[in-house]
């Protein structure tokens, strides 16, 4: 658990993420409004979370819908390129997340400085984007011949429209990758963003592995952030931070303010 005071300075951060608008090659890429523009949607994002009082931001190409499982090089460059110009601006701990490649996220990251990425690292998956598989042991090495070995990696454990591909259980799977893989922390998912962390799940995550910071990834909100934080040790916010709590909207600084004054008073 050190590791994430050392870093946040705060008991069961918040780490909101910051969705970036459709990207270059991606469907749903604005080449009219161009990239000046995805940086600006970004800019006014960042500000409003940081000023709500998140502990930390973690930028994603959330946008990018549907995902790779290996992303074309446009990606993480033109990520690299907002993040870029938004560094002097960024005042939190900040981290990367490109979906859904672990290689590119953990590129990226020592690129801009990112001190950790979430990602998908281990085990095989049947997933609304096919099979999904994985080689944690190539990631790791590739993290390490890229100089990336303190970024800390948060291992995605119950993916988002995924399952895993057998039958075992998931206090059984969150050991094991605990002993395989050395995670720094591990994300517990419900099945979209946006949707409710199971609480039963993630305290049998929690139970398995006591030692190591398990954080709620998806669905936490205002009316069960007590219950999550509760168990977890931190949560990865972002649809009740948008206006209405919708996906797709813009992040509201009065909502995340609103969050942030309950988790504190929890904490």
């Amino acid at each position: 658990m050190k590791w994430l005071n050392d870093v946040f300075k705060v008991k069961k951060p918040v780490i909101a993420m910051c969705h970036l608008q459709a990207l270059p090659g991606d469907p749903g890429w604005n080449k009219e409004k161009g990239l000046d523009w995805v940086i600006e949607a970004a800019r006014k994002d960042l500000h409003a979370l940081q000023n709500g009082g998140v502990d930390g931001v973690m930028f994603s190409n959330e946008f990018s819908l549907p995902y790779l499982t290996k992303v074309e090089p446009i990606t993480y460059a033109a990520m690299a390129r907002i993040i870029g110009e938004l560094k002097r601006e960024i005042k939190i701990p900040y981290g990367v997340n490109v979906l859904w490649d672990p290689k590119a996220s953990i590129d990226l990251a020592v690129a801009v400085d990112g001190l950790f990425v979430r990602e998908i690292f281990s085990g095989v998956y049947a997933s609304d984007f096919g099979l999904w598989n994985t080689n944690c042991g190539e990631v790791i090495r590739h993290q390490h011949r890229i100089g990336g070995e303190n970024v800390k990696l948060l291992f995605n454990i119950v993916p988002e429209a995924a399952q895993y591909l057998g039958t075992r259980d998931i206090a059984d799977i969150a050991r094991s990758t605990v002993f395989n893989h050395l995670p720094d922390a591990l994300c517990v998912s419900g099945l979209t963003a946006g949707a409710e962390t199971d609480a039963s799940t993630l305290k049998r995550v929690k139970d398995a592995v006591p030692d190591t910071p398990v954080f709620a990834n998806t669905g936490v909100r205002l009316s069960n952030v007590e219950e999550q934080l509760s168990i977890a040790d931190g949560t990865v916010t972002a649809t009740t931070f948008k206006r209405d709590g919708e996906f797709y909207n813009e992040v509201d600084e009065k909502r995340v303010k609103e969050f942030m004054d309950k988790v504190k008073s929890i904490r």
